[in-house]
């Protein structure tokens, strides 16, 4: 059967430092071959490159995330530049715009840098969302993208069809399999495999009986017979359309670089 790609896990975040090479044996265990690791801040890209250099299967993306806000400076666009340049197969990402922080017009002003650089360079992008997803939706459409992914997605239809129609995937992780997200799940059931990626956002985002806990890329695995559930699809068909669509996403075969 088709081995899974997790395609957003914060793999390089310091909890994970004690057991990360026993949990990724797990993820192994489970059927997870790859891992895409999106980039938070300019200080962690480092640690990102070490870990993909260090194990196999493991992906970066690279990109200034809003919660990170304080961290970031102007002259880390250019870093990003720079950073993007020396990994020709990196996509953009985590970027976005949360309204639970502060600063939103700075929030902005970075959002709209890098979907500048996701444009002139051609990189598909990975976006972070909280009640911004129709905001985002308008300035992507200013720019000529590639395409991306909307990780969580959580919104309804009419918002999907939106994405879908800029190019992008929707990011599918443990919310749906919470009987009370009706509303993901019958979306999820609408837009169907082929527009979809496989998540965990670890280790955020536990799955349903495992709240309070640290999420992990094996639980995947348990994101994808729920999928099939609601899709009506048989998992091993299912598995090898969410195998293609990540390899799509990102326009690179899965070597590990």
């Amino acid at each position: 059967m088709q081995t899974l790609f997790d395609s957003h896990c914060h793999l390089d975040f310091a909890v994970f430092d004690d057991d990360r090479e026993a949990l990724l044996q797990r993820a192994q265990d489970a059927g997870v071959s790859d891992i895409l690791i999106p980039g938070v801040s300019a200080a962690q890209w480092p640690k990102q490159q070490r870990l993909a250099e260090q194990y196999g299967g493991l992906h970066n993306a690279f990109g200034l995330h809003p919660y990170f806000l304080q961290q970031h400076q102007g002259g880390d666009i250019e870093r990003l530049r720079e950073q993007l340049l020396k990994f020709p197969r990196s996509a953009i990402g985590e970027i976005g715009l949360d309204a639970t922080c502060d600063n939103h017009e700075q929030q902005r002003w970075f959002f709209n840098a890098q979907l500048q650089l996701a444009a002139e360079l051609a990189r598909p992008v990975i976006l972070h969302h909280r009640k911004t997803l129709d905001e985002m939706s308008a300035l992507i459409s200013q720019q000529q993208l590639v395409g991306g992914v909307v990780h969580a997605f959580s919104g309804n239809f009419q918002q999907a069809q939106r994405y879908l129609s800029l190019g992008f995937y929707l990011g599918v992780g443990g919310i749906i399999t919470y009987p009370r997200a009706k509303k993901t799940r019958a979306t999820i059931a609408k837009v169907g495999s082929k527009h979809l990626l496989l998540e965990t956002d670890s280790p955020d985002m536990p799955l349903s009986g495992y709240q309070g806990q640290r999420n992990e890329p094996a639980r995947i695995a348990r994101v994808v017979r729920e999928l099939a559930v609601i899709l009506g699809q048989p998992e091993a068909e299912l598995r090898q359309q969410l195998w293609q669509n990540t390899q799509d996403f990102l326009s690179f075969s899965a070597t590990g670089q």
